[in-house]
């Protein structure tokens, strides 16, 4: 039973699930929610990010087998396969009431989140749009979190931006490292058409942009009238991790060590923002 209860945390994919609820966690906390809106909203986010992660293995079985992809528990024949797919959908369900504790319109805007999640799963990863879905999740993300508050406050511009570049970031750099095998089961996303050096600057070049909107996206909003000491770091935190992103890319084949980088990266700009007072509302 342990065993079968590692294996099915693993076909989670626990990394990008964790991830993406603490960075919601944490800009809850930074918004100001209520304690317990910003335990819902954690939650929320768990059971959404879990339902895309377990309908990542499901629905990718059949090519994790066929490129014996030894990270993934189904591939292995650690787990059956009905089982990770009765767990998508059964924390796909528990992710609707979750989300609609926090008022409609958030709800609305992560059900859409996390439907686009899954819509990627199902079909969009093999075409050139495979970029869309993490574009529109991740630029949804803060807006959920203003969403949540009471009332419903409008996400500022920047704040979307932030999270849509984001997206293009995290995308391309969680599948080159996966190229090759994609390329033997027939999966044709953007950033396998590009190829993996102008795929990885693109990441990098997106990480850039986005840790820039972070820092200077309040001032042209007039929301404050210069960037922070907070500010100026994570920028250059973030500039820094791009450029050794880049040079990783153009040096050596590409490894899980980019999708961290870009990980970490986006944990500053959640501590950034969450630390420097910046409201994402309007």
């Amino acid at each position: 039973m342990l065993a079968r209860t590692r294996s099915l945390l693993l076909s989670s994919h626990p990394g990008p699930t964790a991830t993406v609820t603490v960075l919601a966690v944490v800009l809850g906390v930074g918004t100001g929610l209520p304690a317990w809106r910003v335990v819902v909203l954690g939650l929320a986010f768990l059971a959404g990010q879990l339902s895309i992660g377990f309908s990542n293995d499901w629905l990718d079985a059949a090519r994790d087998r066929a490129v014996h992809r030894s990270d993934k528990p189904v591939a292995r024949g650690d787990l059956p396969v009905g089982v990770v797919r009765g767990a998508a959908w059964v924390t796909a369900a528990l992710t609707v009431p979750l989300s609609f504790a926090l008022g409609w319109r958030a709800a609305v805007a992560h059900l859409v989140l996390v439907a686009s999640g899954w819509a990627y799963n199902v079909a969009l990863k093999r075409t050139a749009f495979s970029v869309a879905p993490f574009v529109l999740s991740f630029g949804l993300l803060p807006a959920v979190v203003t969403l949540s508050a009471v009332p419903p406050a409008t996400t500022a511009w920047w704040a979307l931006a932030v999270g849509a570049v984001f997206g293009v970031a995290i995308h391309f750099t969680n599948v080159l490292p996966d190229l090759d095998d994609d390329a033997r089961t027939g999966v044709d996303g953007l950033p396998h058409r590009l190829g993996r050096v102008v795929s990885g600057v693109v990441a990098f070049a997106a990480l850039a942009v986005a840790a820039a909107l972070t820092t200077l996206g309040p001032v042209l909003a007039g929301q404050i009238g210069r960037p922070g000491v907070l500010g100026v770091v994570g920028l250059v935190v973030c500039v820094a991790i791009a450029v050794v992103g880049v040079v990783r890319v153009v040096r050596r084949p590409p490894d899980r060590l980019l999708f961290q980088l870009i990980i970490v990266a986006s944990l500053v700009v959640a501590a950034q923002l969450a630390l420097s007072g910046t409201s994402l509302a309007v």
